[in-house]
């Protein structure tokens, strides 16, 4: 908990500063029913940072002995890309996209992890929405062992209508699922541009997101358990597609 105090700012004229000065935060918390916060909630949107209704109790857990007046942010680690950095970043330098989707991943350390194995791969980034996922934290860059700051992470309002922007810009989205009808991984061509979309840690991927894939993978699976940890899945995912694309880019 440490390092996590480190990101937050707690108290009314700190919080506003923050906010007029443009530090990339991952979200600010406010307390449920209190008066007056009009104009920093309204800030808040305007900056596209997430607002969360929370009671007195979880702002005391956030800063521990501190006068917080009702209020408290938590700054990210590295400030947020653009949907449109992720995607024509990698078309720029005359590579095949190929960006991850995460579809709910709350934990921080499951997304530490993707975040790290997404740079050992070379993918062009990382998508997450900005309610109910981990963000970047610092528990996020620590996981991801300094990977966070040179992977990029778009935070979206909707993954479902983002899957629809990416696919007008010429991605095939595939989702990975657990049962259900899907093709092995290995049958499926990776090489194209794409993006891969994991599931959260209890419900995978959602019935509107699975909807609008374009196809359904399935990791094979020899022994009793029928799933991995999310963090996990999309290692195997992602480097299977980095083996299929070095017999194509090299």
């Amino acid at each position: 908990m440490d390092e996590e105090r480190q990101t937050v700012i707690a108290g009314k004229n700190p919080v506003m500063e923050a906010l007029e000065a443009g530090v990339p935060l991952h979200k600010v918390f406010v307390r449920a029913g209190a008066h007056g916060m009009e104009r920093w909630v309204a800030r808040a949107r305007e900056q596209d940072v997430p607002v969360q209704h929370v009671d007195v109790a979880t702002l005391h857990h956030l800063v521990p002995g501190v006068r917080h007046q009702g209020i408290v942010a938590i700054a990210a680690a590295q400030p947020y890309a653009s949907l449109d950095e992720l995607v024509h970043g990698a078309r720029q330098g005359g590579q095949c996209p190929m960006l991850v989707v995460l579809d709910g991943i709350e934990d921080p350390h499951n997304l530490g992890s993707i975040l790290r194995t997404v740079d050992c791969v070379g993918a062009h980034g990382v998508i997450v929405p900005k309610r109910r996922s981990a963000g970047l934290s610092a528990t996020v860059a620590r996981t991801s062992a300094g990977a966070s700051a040179h992977v990029r992470v778009a935070r979206v309002t909707n993954i479902a209508q983002t899957i629809d922007t990416l696919k007008k810009e010429g991605l095939w989205v595939f989702g990975t699922v657990v049962e259900g009808h899907a093709s092995m991984m290995g049958d499926v061509d990776l090489t194209v541009p794409l993006a891969l979309v994991i599931g959260g840690e209890a419900s995978g991927v959602s019935r509107l997101v699975r909807e609008r894939c374009d196809a359904l993978l399935r990791i094979p699976m020899a022994g009793k358990m029928q799933s991995l940890n999310a963090s996990v899945a999309a290692a195997v995912l992602l480097y299977e597609a980095m083996r299929q694309r070095s017999k194509v880019y090299g």
